[in-house]
């Protein structure tokens, strides 16, 4: 239901010059574009819905975190299965990691709900600057004769995955590291309601060196827990409100099916330039609306 700008609301703005199926009409057509980039990039299609709602719809952000959860949910949902199908999603890895991200998740909600509109924007904006500078430099490549992490080993965490030139093996390194870094990822994901995938991402394919590919399919299989453990606070909070979660979880779901089936035939190199401009245009446009008072 749309309504108007009053305290505790979604206020969207944008919606009073529009009847309310237009306005479902346009959150859907964003909210499927933020669906395909997230499901290419392993960042969920949150880290795009919350600055669309916000920005161009003048939706209150608590409300378009509870919407984005809602979405990030229904990415995994629609593109997970797809993944581990044919073969790129690291299973072991993704569940070995999402108690960190579960637990964090839990905690970074709690402090969204205490947290101000405007802050929470700059925070946002942060995260994604950070993201887009650690993306942009080529990670470092392994040497070919570096032993596999013994601990990576013990746990079975090395894989296989399907390139255009056929099977390729890799080893997981660092994972201690990777599983502190995705508490962390957990507690952004509760915070801004953004599934944490950027910081998934990055923390799988630099810290623990996975390929590019399985970093975002992987990521895509965990950001769906990670979201759900954090929802039910948004839920409990009243900050999920069915008009606007209905359109924007219906057109991220087709956007992250149709982001399933093109990305094998994508090379990494484009998928890192997709991520990197991506996250950081919308992290300098965050960053500005929070300082300025525009949130």
């Amino acid at each position: 239901m749309i309504r108007d700008c009053t305290v505790g609301e979604p206020a969207p703005r944008a919606a009073k010059a529009m009847s309310i199926l237009e306005f479902s009409i346009f959150i859907w057509v964003g909210a499927l574009a933020a669906g395909l980039l997230g499901s290419l990039t392993g960042l969920g299609g949150g880290v795009v819905i919350v600055p669309l709602l916000t920005l161009g719809f003048g939706v209150d952000i608590r409300y378009a975190i509870g919407a984005s959860l809602v979405s990030v949910i229904a990415t995994s949902s629609g593109s997970a299965i797809a993944y581990v199908r044919e073969g790129f999603t690291n299973l072991r890895v993704g569940m070995l990691l999402e108690v960190a991200t579960t637990l964090g998740a839990t905690g970074g909600a709690l402090l969204a709900t205490i947290a101000s509109p405007p802050a929470l924007a700059v925070i946002f904006g942060l995260v994604l600057l950070s993201s887009a500078y650690s993306s942009a430099r080529e990670p470092p490549r392994d040497v070919e004769d570096t032993p596999a992490d013994p601990l990576a080993a013990r746990l079975r965490l090395d894989g296989i995955y399907p390139a255009l030139a056929g099977p390729r093996s890799y080893h997981v390194r660092a994972v201690p590291l990777g599983f502190g870094l995705m508490a962390v990822a957990g507690v952004l994901s509760g915070l801004l309601g953004i599934g944490s995938g950027a910081m998934k991402v990055l923390a799988m394919d630099r810290a623990m060196r996975l390929p590019f590919k399985v970093s975002t399919t992987t990521s895509n299989f965990m950001i769906g827990v990670t979201a759900a453990a954090s929802a039910g606070i948004y839920l409990n909070r009243g900050y999920l409100d069915p008009g606007l979660a209905m359109p924007t979880m219906l057109g991220v779901l087709a956007g992250s099916l149709i982001g399933a089936r093109i990305l094998a035939g994508i090379k990494s190199q484009v998928l890192r330039l997709i991520f990197v401009v991506a996250i950081f245009a919308l992290g300098v446009e965050m960053m500005y609306s929070g300082i300025s008072g525009r949130l």
